[in-house]
């Protein structure tokens, strides 16, 4: 399966098999990629692991509820957006769901377009995620590749101080400041000190942190 040729992937799990056929005919008609499972230990023991991605999640499971497969994903780290579908479910329940990070709940029977649009939304999130992490594993690979003193001239360029400033603060020559200034941007892939800020405050705080103490950067 070429999964480049879907709009993204779904894992759908019901204990329902006339409903998992159902949901796999339509959204597939769609151009979603589809992995069908009975049950959450089914998920948790051959799950592909496919990004972007959501979650198509039934509630009301005779082994395991929906809600424990989400509370034990949590547990593991595992960030995939989840739509619940539940033929019954109690207020507490959904309202449990979508505390914990649930994308949508929807109560069956309910409309393809609702779904879609639901399943969208997710992957659209999902996307995101991966790119911030990838954007994040980039700077912090880049950041490693400097040298102490660059790290620490670098954490001052995020915090806005000039080379006269830095100078003050580190005891340099202003002139060394600014070497190092320009291998901190060649080293981190910027032109300007635009886009070495832009690449450690780019909505993820994780990013920014590697940039912010001076005396807390190590070989």
């Amino acid at each position: 399966m070429n999964f480049e040729d879907y709009k993204g992937h779904i894992y759908l799990i019901d204990d329902d098999p006339s409903m998992r056929r159902s949901l796999a005919f339509s959204l597939s008609s769609l151009r979603y990629s589809i992995q069908s499972f009975e049950n959450p230990n089914a998920f948790l023991r051959d799950a592909l692991l496919i990004s972007p991605a959501v979650i198509l999640l039934d509630n009301r499971m005779p082994e395991t509820s929906g809600l424990s497969l989400q509370n034990e994903l949590i547990c593991q780290g595992r960030e995939t957006p989840i739509i619940f579908i539940s033929g019954e479910s109690q207020p507490t329940e959904i309202i449990e769901a979508l505390k914990k990070g649930a994308v949508d709940f929807l109560l069956k029977p309910f409309g393809l377009h609702a779904l879609v649009h639901a399943i969208d939304l997710a992957l659209k999130k999902d996307k995101t995620r991966l790119d911030q992490r990838m954007k994040t594993e980039k700077a912090q690979k880049l950041f490693s590749s400097l040298t102490d003193k660059e790290r620490e001239i670098c954490a001052w360029m995020i915090k806005g101080y000039g080379n006269k400033e830095i100078a003050s603060l580190n005891g340099s020559a202003a002139s060394t400041v600014k070497l190092h200034r320009s291998r901190v941007l060649e080293k981190m892939g910027c032109t300007s000190l635009s886009e070495l800020m832009d690449l450690a405050m780019d909505g993820d705080r994780r990013i920014l942190n590697i940039f912010e103490k001076p005396d807390s950067a190590t070989t």
